[in-house]
């Protein structure tokens, strides 16, 4: 699986569906400054706090943005309930099972926590402030979850420079952070088996 980070709570997930490549564009969004891509033509558009004001993706795109299972091309797609105004997902694909936790700002009851436990990967927003969870809070819950991969979200960047900066949870979270790249490929027989991996991306 090929990871990318798009700034603020936006990640691209490319997948292999036969000889297919499935792209899944979760949380596209209209910047207000700095870049986003523009040309994007996702099989899957996936929107933790609805489409509106989201950036437009391909009209052949499926979306997800209400409750519900799915399975697209081979890919199993849960929306959950997580937190107010927010969908929390899980996506079964290539043997993974990966989490997004969407733009969450308070953590997780434990019955939410329940359905989401120990993900392969872990995408959590760690920038605090109103639009995300403190990064004290967003350490607290994947202690709870127990991920093999952490891949941190919606800290400062040129879309968002007023969220905080990845040093903070790096400080909070206390695990050595894998060199900054702007993708990272993930496969099932790579996952760390006893220590929890940070990997951080820079935005792309």
């Amino acid at each position: 699986m090929h990871i990318s980070w798009l700034g603020q709570t936006c990640v691209k997930l490319q997948t292999k569906n036969l000889d297919e490549d499935v792209v899944i564009l979760i949380d596209a969004y209209k910047p207000k400054r700095g870049e986003f891509p523009r040309n994007f033509g996702p099989a899957i558009a996936m929107f933790s706090s609805g489409a509106e004001n989201a950036a437009t993706v391909s009209q052949n795109a499926f979306t997800v943005d209400t409750l519900g299972e799915f399975e697209i091309k081979d890919c199993m797609l849960y929306s959950m309930p997580g937190g107010a105004d927010n969908f929390v997902f899980k996506i079964g694909a290539e043997g993974l099972s990966v989490v997004h936790l969407g733009r969450l700002k308070k953590p997780l009851e434990n019955g939410e926590l329940e359905k989401i436990l120990s993900p392969d990967i872990l995408f959590v927003s760690v920038g605090g402030g109103p639009d995300y969870l403190e990064p004290k809070d967003a350490a607290a819950m994947i202690t709870a979850l127990e991920p093999r991969v952490i891949i941190p979200t919606g800290f400062k960047c040129d879309t968002d420079p007023d969220a905080k900066p990845l040093s903070a949870f790096i400080s909070a979270i206390g695990l050595k952070p894998e060199s900054a790249e702007k993708k990272v490929i993930i496969k099932k027989k790579d996952l760390p088996q006893e220590e929890t991996k940070l990997c951080v991306l820079e935005k792309e």
